[in-house]
């Protein structure tokens, strides 16, 4: 599951950047792929509806939130963590 998570955290934020998936770096940040703060809260509704989950993430403040957003690779363990937590 973890390279299906991965795979599509990648192509969510690479469409919402209107980038190629194979330029979504594991080391670059959200700013780096060209998503802004818009951007950002569309990804995150993005990556609840691709999941079924719910990304605590305050818009408002997003260096007070749970949710890495610091990098994609952080991005992608952050919605990993998720996934796993609603398994019975």
């Amino acid at each position: 599951m973890s390279g299906s998570v991965a795979e599509r955290v990648r192509e969510i934020l690479a469409e919402q950047a209107m980038i190629d998936v194979a330029d979504v770096k594991d080391d670059a940040t959200l700013a780096d792929l060209g998503i802004d703060s818009l951007g950002l809260v569309e990804s995150i509704f993005a990556i609840e509806e691709a999941f079924d989950i719910q990304v605590p993430f305050n818009a408002n403040e997003p260096e007070a939130s749970e949710f890495d957003i610091s990098s994609v690779a952080a991005i992608i363990r952050a919605v990993e963590d998720l996934v796993a937590d609603q398994k019975p």
